[in-house]
């Protein structure tokens, strides 16, 4: 399962580094094309690395690369 939870995270980080914008938690699972169950371990295991940044904006939460992670300048 640890498997297949990084590998959902690599697809997620892979699909956040490609988005010019932050992405809706509710459409990040299609957008990367891994199940919504899925996508939560693997945004647990990447916000607990520091590797995304959530923001709340009323009742949507939003989902990006922290700085750090940001490949662009």
């Amino acid at each position: 399962m640890n498997g297949k939870i990084g590998q959902a995270a690599g697809q997620i980080w892979q699909t956040l580094a490609k988005s010019k914008e932050p992405i809706t938690l509710a459409t990040l699972p299609k957008k990367a094309d891994v199940n919504a169950q899925l996508a939560q371990m693997a945004l647990g295991w990447l916000a607990r690395e520091g590797k995304i940044k959530l923001e709340e904006k009323g009742k949507i939460v939003f989902v990006s690369l922290s700085p750090s992670e940001c490949c662009c300048s």
